[in-house]
């Protein structure tokens, strides 16, 4: 705690030092440009909760002049997030080549963080991609099986289905995987074990996906350990690929993918023979025993 705050008042003086310097002399263009900027060099030496909150206010500063207008005027709220998720990712990819080039002189960081592209990566987000989707419609299907639900008629074109889910899948998996198992994951590795740093990721990121009020986080609490495990798994599935991010990308896809399927076109009705602490709290199979049943061989199978 002392090295952290510590290091925090360290990059405070550098702040100032460089305000000093632009009050006491005349400086013009790039110049005084730089100025402005903290100390990179120092930077890349800070512990990375530093360096992951200095990113993080840096992408803000560019992206809440354009999202809160967005806020302000849309009236469609889909709309709204699409918009402003879409911009805040869009910002991330331009700032992160930026950013690895003045910390750690890497301006190729995304393909550092696995995201290359290479035959065998194409081949890992395929078998991802599959995996996903056969392990989520196997769960239902088992639950089928059991009695626990039944299949019902799509609400939408099974096509529409398909073709829908796979885009928003793919755009889910590949913006998360960049961020916990890019950038939050290799900036964790920077300083901490390999143990420590799965541990760290997979915790924030199971708790990033648990926010909401008090009530709804108690009702929803079977899904918590579900989604720890997912973020474990997705950990082990890009060092199974030595750090490539396909297997990773393609697996979240396809559980998304599927999910979508289910949810979105409203195919299983359930029959409440069982408690939704088995099948799903609200549908979500995450939120129950089955689904984390599920999600534990995936974990083991990656793993190893």
């Amino acid at each position: 705690m002392q090295e952290f705050g510590g290091s925090v008042y360290d990059f405070h003086l550098g702040w100032c030092a460089a305000h000093r310097e632009l009050s006491g002399n005349k400086v013009t263009g790039n110049r005084r440009f730089d100025l402005f900027l903290p100390n990179f060099t120092k930077l890349a030496k800070y512990p990375a909760p530093v360096r992951l909150l200095a990113f993080l206010v840096t992408l803000a500063l560019f992206w809440l002049p354009i999202a809160i207008p967005i806020y302000w005027l849309g009236n469609d709220p889909n709309l709204v997030t699409i918009l402003t998720m879409g911009l805040l990712f869009g910002g991330f990819l331009l700032l992160t080549p930026w950013w690895g080039k003045q910390l750690y002189q890497q301006p190729r960081l995304l393909q550092s963080y696995g995201l290359v592209r290479t035959r065998q990566n194409g081949i890992d987000l395929f078998k991802g991609l599959v995996t996903g989707l056969l392990m989520t419609l196997s769960l239902f299907t088992l639950q089928g099986l059991l009695g626990w639900l039944k299949f019902q008629t799509p609400a939408l074109a099974l096509w529409q289905l398909i073709g829908e889910g796979l885009a928003s899948a793919l755009g889910i998996g590949l913006a998360e995987e960049l961020v916990f198992r890019g950038w939050l994951l290799e900036e964790l590795q920077r300083d901490y074990s390999p143990r420590l740093s799965l541990w760290t990721s997979a915790i924030i990121f199971a708790l990033l996906h648990f926010t909401k009020p008090l009530p709804e986080m108690i009702r929803m609490l079977p899904a918590f350990p579900a989604l720890l495990l997912l973020g474990l798994t997705l950990v082990w599935a890009k060092w199974s690929t030595r750090g490539r991010l396909g297997l990773s990308i393609g697996l979240h896809a396809g559980l998304v993918w599927g999910y979508y399927i289910i949810n979105v076109g409203q195919l299983v009705q359930y029959s409440g023979q069982v408690s939704p602490w088995i099948t799903g709290v609200d549908g979500n199979p995450l939120a129950g025993g089955m689904g984390l049943l599920f999600m534990g061989f995936l974990a083991y199978y990656m793993k190893n």
